[in-house]
């Protein structure tokens, strides 16, 4: 599979075709919107019942990359999981694969609106609310430049809805990277508001780039 490198505000950075962004400088690998348990929460919830196995899928994708990136630290950009209650109710063997992943490097799960409190003690890793780093981390987009998730961008290419990264002057949005999430299309208001003109990067075999304008037809995802 091959990557997308860009440049933004100056720093060199790597859409990976998961949907996960490489910091290679600082050897970081940063995800968004993880959602895990979320079949557990809308059981919970009377929702539909969904295979629960879309925490195992989301993981093996995960220990995908930190195979392929070796990263030195490891952040969630937010709504890591699907809300505080299916943190604490993730299985074992989840909790274990999350401790191994974990294993010599630094974990970071950014709050989001989903989760925002502490992380559950049998996890690995710090909850913060932002991180300040050469460019700032967050859940959401706010007062770029910032790297954030929470939308979950999707893309038509080729007839296909894709998951994609939406990068602007000011902001770089991630897509989610959890199984069994939805999608927000790049022509949404939402979106536009944030990034008018810029790149919408397509996950899938390969990191594939595609300009946003901003006087293109709105398309639902």
């Amino acid at each position: 599979m091959t990557s997308y490198d860009f440049d933004f505000d100056g720093q060199h950075l790597q859409a990976r075709p998961s949907g996960a962004l490489f910091w290679p400088e600082r050897h970081w690998l940063i995800v968004a919107d993880l959602h895990l348990g979320k079949s557990e929460r809308m059981a919970r919830r009377g929702g539909a019942l969904l295979p629960p196995y879309e925490t195992l899928a989301t993981l093996d994708r995960l220990r995908s990359e930190i195979d392929a990136t070796d990263p030195a630290t490891v952040i969630s950009l937010g709504d890591g999981f699907d809300d505080d209650a299916a943190g604490r109710a993730l299985p074992d063997d989840v909790c274990r694969a999350l401790q191994a992943m974990a294993q010599g490097r630094r974990w970071i799960w950014v709050s989001g609106n989903h989760d925002p409190g502490h992380i559950p003690a049998r996890l690995p890793g710090e909850t913060l609310p932002e991180l300040h780093e050469d460019l700032l981390l967050r859940h959401e987009a706010g007062q770029g430049p910032d790297i954030s998730g929470h939308y979950h961008p999707c893309v038509r290419l080729a007839g296909q809805r894709l998951r994609c990264f939406l990068l602007g002057a000011d902001h770089l949005i991630l897509p989610a990277f959890g199984a069994y999430t939805g999608g927000l299309s790049v022509d949404d208001p939402a979106l536009r508001a944030l990034v008018p003109t810029g790149m919408a990067i397509a996950c899938g075999h390969r990191a594939m780039p595609v300009p946003v304008s901003a006087h293109s037809k709105r398309k639902r995802a």
